[in-house]
């Protein structure tokens, strides 16, 4: 059974906005502040509230904030900006508001990249983290043993991952030696073949659909941040449906509002867990 932590950061790392959000909170509660995010045209808006100015010292925010973000990698998430105001009720439309007066709402707000995370380090971490879920018991207690296991699988999943790259090396360059060679059978291989592209429209309603579903079962915050990053998803992709679309508006105004559905979401999950006082 996966522990509801590295569920959370299973998702965070896959750029949940959600998860990313439950972390930044745990991980920064002894300094006051707390976060409220979303993703806007690939950029992570972050929102960092805090009691009293001191508790917002932008240079000490700004580096624990990158460290966290950079070690969880999330996905397709590298461009951030950092805003920071003395805390206030729950506001839905908080970024709405701030991108309409930032010098009225903000103490500072600061625009940050991200490492890019190592690639071999990431996909061993992938393949662990399947190998962790697909385990049908919890290990043992017992130490030795356990520390054996865990060594044992390490070495086995690199072993796998240097041989799966081996594998791929070879190919490649028997794959391009043949094809100078003429041989027809790698042209043959080597065509491009036609791919189909998804309608990002249906595909969008189908996540809605299931948020909704989901959203009338769900019981904890977990399953309120699974739920979140459903209709951020569906959000996203309604909004990259083409302006020559005959469904362009109406994709426009569902992407509108599924990301509105997140952000309420995410705010059922913040109450389940730690309300803002």
């Amino acid at each position: 059974m996966t522990h509801p932590m590295n569920d959370i950061a299973r998702q965070a790392r896959q750029g949940s906005v959600a998860a990313i959000i439950q972390i930044l909170n745990e991980k920064l509660a002894k300094t006051g502040v707390r976060t409220r995010a979303v993703l806007e045209n690939g950029v992570l808006q972050l929102l960092c509230e805090a009691a009293k100015p001191e508790q917002l010292e932008q240079s000490t925010v700004v580096e624990g904030v990158r460290q966290i973000l950079e070690s969880l990698a999330p996905r397709n998430i590298r461009r951030v900006r950092i805003n920071s105001r003395i805390v206030r009720e729950q506001q839905l439309l908080w970024l709405e508001e701030i991108s309409r007066e930032p010098e009225k709402q903000l103490l500072w707000y600061q625009d940050i990249t991200l490492a890019r995370p190592n690639f071999f380090k990431r996909l061993l971490e992938d393949i662990r983290n399947r190998n962790s879920e697909s385990a049908p018991f919890p290990l043992v207690a017992n130490s030795q043993f356990s520390s054996r296991y865990k060594r044992e699988t390490n070495l086995f999943w690199q072993g796998t991952l240097v041989g799966g790259i081996s594998l791929m090396f070879f190919l490649v360059l028997g794959v391009a030696l043949a094809n100078s060679l003429g041989w027809p059978i790698f042209k043959v291989v080597l065509q491009a073949q036609p791919k189909t592209t998804p309608d990002p429209f249906a595909y969008a309603v189908r996540l809605a659909e299931g948020a909704s579903n989901d959203g009338k079962k769900a019981q904890s915050a977990a399953d309120w941040l699974k739920i979140a990053a459903k209709w951020q998803q569906a959000s996203d992709l309604m909004a990259t449906v083409p302006p020559n679309d005959p469904r362009y508006k109406t994709a426009q105004h569902r992407a509108a509002l599924y990301r509105q559905n997140s952000k309420a979401t995410q705010l059922k999950a913040e109450k389940m867990r730690s309300p803002l006082n």
